[in-house]
C-alpha cells in the first residue's frame, strides 16, 4: 500500500485480434440472377472501416461514374450511380478496402458477382503483368478485354470486362461471356479506362478465346493412424489412405498469359522554367531532350515598353555562350557582356517546339524573364567585403585520385567555360622512384563550353603520375585565371581487377550483354561476341547480368509501340549472381533459352524491387 502502482504491469487486453471480418449476409447474394436494383449490401461480424476505395474497388464491366461505397456499422453499402445495363454480368472486387475498424486487418481476394439477366457467363482469363525491361511484376496495371477487334476500341471505348494486377503481377478477368477477344493492359493515371498517350501500355499479340474443360482426378483421403514403434514401447502417429475418390475439376483457359508492360517513348515536350542563379548564366529547363535549339530573340526597347518593365534593353542574344547538359533537357547560356550582366531583368522571346495533346510537337512562342536577385547584405558588410576584396582565382577540379582506375580518363573541370589553355604551362610526369620524368600528352575539350578537358596519355598499371600546370595556364570567358597546382595519383594494380568473360550459348549476334550491380542497376554494356564477350578491369565483388535482343541495331534496348504494334525488345537475366574475386579470370557460358524468361531473374534482384516498391 505505501508504493505507487506500476502502470506498466497488469491486464495487457489478450492477443492482438488477427481475423479479418467475416461475411454474414449478402444482398443480392453472389451469383443472383435478374437483380434489378442499384443497391448492394453486405453485413459483417464486426464494426468496419475502408481503405483506398478508388484504389483497391474494382467493378467490372467498368463504370464511367464510379459508384458511390461507403463502410455503415457492420455492413458495407455500394449504391451505382446508373441503372445496371441488361443482361450483363457484374462483378465487385473488393481487394483490400474492407478492413476491420480496431487493426485494420484487410478481407483480402472478396468478391460478389450477379447478373441482370437470366445467367451468369463463367469464363476467366488470367495472366501476368511484366516490365518488360527489368522483368519485375507490376501491380495496379488495368487488364481489360475488347469485343472490339478495332485498334480505335483501346482510346475511344471503355473495356467489356477488367481487372487488375496484384503484388505478383498475376492478373484475373473473370466473369467472361463467350466470344473472342482483344487482350491489354493500361497504366490508367486518368482513371477512364481508356488509353491515353503518355500511359503504360501493354498488349497481347493474338486474340483470345476464353474457353473452359473439366477434368476428373484421382483425390486422395488420408485418415491418422497410430503404431507402435519397432521396439513396441513407444506411439508413432501416421497417416493411412482413407478412401481414393475420383474428383471432377473445371480448368479455364487460357491461363499464364504474359503481358509485357512499358512505356513509349514519347516525352512531353514543354518550356519548364528560367533560372538565374548568378548574374553570369542562365539556365533554361525543359520537359524533354532539345533536339533543335529553341531560337531566341531580345525585345526591341518599345516591345520591352509594352510589357511595363522598366529595364534596358541590350541585344544579349550575342554575347552569349551556350552550353547543354549530357541529358540535353536544359541550356545553359553563359552571359559574356559586362553591360548584359550587370542587367538584373533580361526579357527575350524564345520559340521552342512544344508537344500539343497527340505528343506531336508544335512551334510554342513564349517571353520569358529572367531576373536575378542578388543576395541581401547590409551596407557595413558590403563595405568589409570591398575592403577585403580580392582578385578572383578560377578553381580547378579533377576526378584524380591516390587510386586511379586503370580504364578512366584524368578529367579537368572549370566551374565557368574556358576561352584558353596554355599548353606550355601544362606538365606531366610518371615518376620512377623519386625522379619525375616528363611525358607526352594532349588535352581535348569535352562539352561544347568548354568547361571539361580530358587528358589523353595511356596510363600503366602501379604507376604514380603527377600532372602540374602553372598559373594562368586555364583562363575562362571573364579573364579569370588559376593558381599553379598539381594533382597525384596512382594507377591500380591489375591483381585488384576481376576478368568476366560470357560466352552465349546458341550464340546470337543481336545480343548486347549487360553487367548489372545488386540494385539491378546497368553498370556496363557490350555487344555479344562469338569468342566470348568480356567484362575487363570489374571490382571483385558481386553482379548480374542480363541481355536484351537489340533488334533494331541501334545499341540500346528500345520500348514498344502501340502505334505500329511494336512489342518491346525481349529481356534475359543470366539465373545467379556472379562473385567475383581479385586476380582471378571468370568464365560462364550463358544459355538464354534454358531456362523459362519469367524464372530466370535472380530472386535478390526481385527482393529488392519489391523492398524499393515498399
Amino acid at each position: 500500500m505505501a508504493s505507487c502502482a506500476n502502470r506498466g504491469i497488469g491486464p495487457q487486453g489478450g492477443p492482438k485480434d488477427s481475423i479479418p471480418p467475416q461475411v454474414l449476409k449478402e444482398t443480392p447474394e453472389s451469383g443472383t440472377l435478374n437483380f434489378k436494383g442499384k443497391r448492394v449490401e453486405i453485413h459483417f461480424n464486426e464494426y468496419l472501416q475502408l481503405d483506398d476505395v478508388s484504389k483497391h474497388v474494382l467493378i467490372s464491366p467498368p463504370q464511367q461514374h464510379p459508384p458511390e461505397v461507403k463502410a455503415i456499422g457492420k455492413k458495407v453499402i455500394l449504391v451505382f450511380d446508373e441503372q445496371p445495363l441488361d443482361s450483363t454480368t457484374y462483378t465487385i472486387d473488393f481487394g483490400n478496402a474492407i478492413c476491420d475498424y480496431h487493426e485494420k486487418i484487410p478481407l483480402k481476394g472478396y468478391s460478389l458477382s450477379f447478373s441482370t439477366g437470366d445467367h451468369i457467363d463463367s469464363l476467366e482469363i488470367t495472366g501476368y503483368v511484366v516490365n518488360a525491361e527489368d522483368l519485375n511484376p507490376i501491380s495496379g496495371i488495368i487488364t481489360g478485354i475488347h469485343e472490339n477487334m478495332e485498334d480505335s476500341a483501346y482510346s475511344t471505348l471503355p473495356f467489356t470486362r477488367i481487372g487488375k494486377s496484384n503484388e505478383s503481377g498475376y492478373f484475373s478477368i473473370k466473369n467472361i461471356r463467350e466470344g473472342t477477344y482483344r487482350l491489354y493492359g493500361l497504366g490508367d493515371v486518368s482513371r477512364d479506362y481508356l488509353y491515353q498517350p503518355g500511359e503504360g501500355v501493354a498488349f497481347f499479340d493474338s486474340v483470345v478465346t476464353p474457353f473452359c474443360h473439366t477434368e476428373i482426378e484421382q483425390d486422395t483421403i488420408w485418415r491418422p493412424a497410430v503404431v507402435l514403434d519397432s521396439l513396441g514401447k513407444d506411439t508413432i502417429a501416421l497417416q493411412e489412405i482413407d478412401t481414393i475418390e475420383a474428383v471432377t475439376y473445371t480448368y479455364y483457359e487460357p491461363n499464364g498469359l504474359l503481358l509485357w508492360y512499358f512505356k513509349e517513348e514519347k516525352i512531353r515536350q514543354y518550356f519548364q522554367r528560367c533560372y538565374r542563379d548568378n548574374a553570369h548564366c542562365l539556365r533554361l529547363q525543359f520537359g524533354a531532350p532539345q533536339e533543335e535549339l529553341p531560337q531566341i530573340r531580345a525585345l526591341k526597347p518599345s516591345e520591352v515598353d509594352s510589357l511595363g518593365n522598366d529595364s534596358a534593353w541590350v541585344e544579349w542574344t550575342q554575347y552569349a555562350l551556350l552550353q547543354a547538359n549530357e541529358g540535353k533537357d536544359t541550356l545553359f547560356y553563359w552571359l559574356t557582356d559586362s553591360v548584359v550582366i550587370k542587367q538584373d531583368s533580361l526579357i527575350f522571346e524564345m520559340t521552342y517546339m512544344k508537344s500539343d495533346s497527340a505528343y506531336n510537337l508544335v512551334p510554342q512562342t513564349d517571353t520569358i524573364f529572367a531576373v536575378y536577385r542578388a543576395p541581401r547584405i547590409s551596407e557595413k558588410v558590403r563595405a568589409q567585403r570591398e575592403k577585403n576584396k580580392k582578385a578572383p582565382v578560377l578553381q580547378i577540379s579533377s576526378n584524380a585520385a591516390a587510386s586511379f582506375d586503370v580504364y578512366k580518363s584524368l578529367t579537368i573541370s572549370s566551374p565557368t567555360p574556358l576561352a584558353e589553355v596554355i599548353m606550355d604551362s601544362l606538365h606531366l610526369f610518371q615518376k620512377i622512384d623519386t625522379v619525375y620524368h616528363p611525358l607526352s600528352f594532349t588535352v581535348s575539350p569535352v562539352d561544347s563550353a568548354k568547361m571539361r578537358y580530358i587528358v589523353n596519355y595511356p596510363w600503366e598499371p602501379e604507376k604514380q603520375y603527377e600532372l602540374r600546370y602553372d598559373s594562368a595556364a586555364f583562363r575562362d570567358i571573364y579573364g579569370v585565371v588559376n593558381k599553379a597546382d598539381k594533382l597525384q595519383m596512382t594507377v591500380r594494380s591489375l591483381e585488384e581487377y576481376s576478368t568476366l568473360l560470357i560466352n552465349l550459348a546458341p550464340f546470337e549476334p543481336k545480343a548486347i550483354l549487360q553487367l548489372l550491380d545488386e540494385n539491378d542497376n546497368v553498370l556496363r554494356e557490350l555487344p555479344a561476341n562469338q569468342a566470348g564477350t568480356k567484362f575487363e578491369y570489374l571490382e571483385p565483388k558481386t553482379y548480374y547480368l542480363r541481355l536484351f535482343i537489340d533488334e533494331n541495331g541501334d545499341g540500346k534496348w528500345t520500348t514498344g509501340e502501340w502505334e505500329t504494334h511494336r512489342q518491346p525488345e525481349m529481356v534475359y537475366y543470366f539465373p545467379s549472381k556472379l562473385s567475383l574475386r581479385a586476380n582471378w579470370d571468370f568464365e560462364e557460358t550463358f544459355d538464354f533459352t534454358a531456362i523459362d524468361q519469367l524464372e530466370s531473374k535472380p530472386q535478390e534482384l526481385l527482393q529488392d524491387a519489391a523492398e524499393k516498391k515498399k
